[in-house]
């Protein structure tokens, strides 16, 4: 909805009413992926698309219908139905539709802080919404459990930039799956900048895509940064690592890890990385390598508050051996500096899970 939102703006400011058509699941080689939307207004006017062309048609005659009774539809269309098979979605993929109208109160928050570049997640389930924002949310799905459970697991989709339905138990419950509760997060995907192109950032690479982060891998040695090492990296970058990190784009949610555990390499990184907002900087190395990185940073003027935003040896002790165990251990002190954990076993411990 994103791209479409400044023409939502102008339809509202022009008092049209229209119905939006969201992609809330897909299957196989949908045409597009979840968050894909497209928008029908009272006069015919369209914005947007939800499948490159492919059942337009059926969506849009689907969101006048909506119009006329302001109740929301759930429509699947896949290669196996046949009035999909008629409305030309021949790619073999299946896509649902979610079409609801924009009169809720909750959709103007949210397309305000689209339109003021604000992090914000829209959550819809049987009609009703929450606004979600990373420090509260507004709104409730009829059950207080539901909205509780609904709204932490969108805080959570926020920080990653994740649009995705998830199912949910009449009163929150994780175990069931009697309540589809779509999330639609608008916010970028934080990034983690991964400094090294060795095996351990290989392993990173992976579990920080998986986990929804932009991954950066960056070298200066050509011949180590391929896209046959690191074939998850959204971008790999062949530069020294402290040029790069000065023209990157670094802010709180940014998730710096230097693997390089070279002096040469890392000590003008770091001291150009704690100049950043970076919300974590992890460093690897023993504990050795660490206090000379420490002394030689020290006589660049480095100060001691600086220095201890540095989570070095990088990493949880799990007892890792392992790029992959490793790759998990930091995994875990990044979760756990994002979200307060204490990293301790959740069986030591009688404070609630979900805090």
């Amino acid at each position: 909805m994103r791209e479409i939102a400044d023409g939502l703006a102008a339809w509202r400011a022009s008092g049209l009413r229209f119905a939006v058509a969201t992609v809330v699941r897909t299957f196989s080689s949908a045409p597009r992926g979840p968050g894909a939307a497209m928008a029908v207004a009272e006069n015919g006017e369209v914005l947007g698309s939800v499948s490159g062309g492919c059942v337009e048609s059926a969506v849009y005659d689907l969101a006048l219908a909506t119009l006329e009774t302001s109740e929301p539809r759930f429509q699947r269309y896949g290669v196996t139905d046949d009035e999909a098979f008629e409305v030309g979605l021949t790619c073999g993929g299946t896509i649902d539709i979610l079409v609801q109208t924009a009169d809720f109160p909750e959709f103007a928050d949210v397309l305000g802080a689209i339109l003021a570049s604000q992090p914000v997640a829209l959550v819809s389930a049987r009609g009703r919404h929450l606004v979600v924002r990373p420090d509260r949310f507004t709104g409730d799905l009829g059950d207080p459990a539901l909205t509780a459970a609904a709204a932490q697991r969108a805080t959570g989709m926020l920080a990653h930039g994740a649009t995705a339905m998830i199912d949910l138990g009449e009163h929150g419950e994780e175990r069931k799956d009697q309540v589809d509760v779509f999330v639609q997060s608008f916010a970028p995907p934080p990034r983690m900048l991964v400094f090294g192109a060795i095996d351990f950032a290989g392993a990173v690479a992976r579990i920080g895509k998986f986990l929804g982060y932009h991954v950066v891998v960056c070298d200066a040695r050509s011949v180590f940064a391929t896209h046959q090492r690191f074939p998850d990296a959204d971008e790999l970058v062949v530069q020294w690592p402290h040029r790069y990190l000065a023209g990157a784009t670094v802010d709180k949610s940014t998730v710096i890890c230097v693997l390089t555990h070279d002096p040469k390499f890392d000590v003008p990184l770091l001291e150009a990385a704690l100049r950043t907002p970076a919300g974590y900087i992890g460093v690897m190395g023993s504990r050795r390598t660490h206090e000379d990185r420490l002394e030689r940073l020290r006589e660049l003027g480095v100060t001691r508050s600086a220095l201890a935003r540095l989570s070095a040896p990088i990493g949880l002790d799990l007892g890792a051996r392992t790029p992959e165990e490793t790759a998990v251990a930091i995994a875990a002190e990044i979760i756990a500096l994002s979200w307060n954990g204490t990293g301790r076993r959740l069986a030591e411990l009688e404070s609630p899970i979900h805090r």
